[in-house]
C-alpha cells in the first residue's frame, strides 16, 4: 500500500510515494525493504533497504546499515549508509559512522563522526571532452 503524502512534494511537480512508517514507541530487529519513502520515528536494529527515501524522525534511534536514494536524518544514527542521491542530516540530527554518497548536506546543529566517502552519482559519470586547438603561428 502507498499513498500521496499532503504537502511532499518533489522537485519534479508531482509527489512522493510513502510506503509507510514506523511510529514512536515501536522497536523492530531485522531487515526492512521498502519501495517507496518510508519514515521512522521509533527503534531498528538491523538493515533498512529503500528504492526512494529514507526519513529519520527525531525520535528515531537506528543502528545497522540504510540503503536507499536519498536518505534524511532528524534522530540518531549508528551504523553504514549508502546513498545513490545525497544524504542530508538535519539540525537535531546525529549520525556515528560511514556514508557513502555523492552529495552530503549537514544543517548548523547537525552532527557527524565517523567517515564519508564521496561517490560520483550514476547520473555524472559520463566523461567530458574539451576541444584543444592547435597554436597557430604568425
Amino acid at each position: 500500500m502507498s499513498w500521496k503524502w499532503p504537502g511532499a512534494a518533489t522537485k519534479g511537480g508531482g509527489s512522493e510515494e510513502w510506503t509507510g512508517f514506523i511510529d514512536q514507541g515501536v522497536s523492530l530487529e531485522g531487515t526492512l525493504t521498502v519501495t517507496g519513502t518510508f519514515r521512522i520515528n521509533g527503534n531498528v536494529k538491523g538493515n533498512i533497504i529503500s528504492e526512494q527515501t529514507v526519513i529519520l524522525g527525531e525520535g528515531a534511534k537506528v543502528e545497522g546499515q540504510i540503503e536507499g536514494n536519498r536518505v534524511v536524518i532528524s534522530g540518531r544514527f549508528d551504523g553504514v549508509i549508502f546513498a545513490k542521491g545525497r544524504v542530508e542530516i538535519e539540525a537535531k540530527g546525529v549520525v556515528t559512522g560511514e556514508v557513502h554518497s555523492p552529495c552530503m548536506v549537514i544543517d548548523p546543529g547537525g552532527i557527524f563522526d565517523g567517515r564519508c566517502h564521496m561517490l560520483a552519482s550514476s547520473d555524472s559519470v559520463s566523461s567530458v571532452t574539451i576541444p584543444i586547438r592547435a597554436a597557430t603561428t604568425a
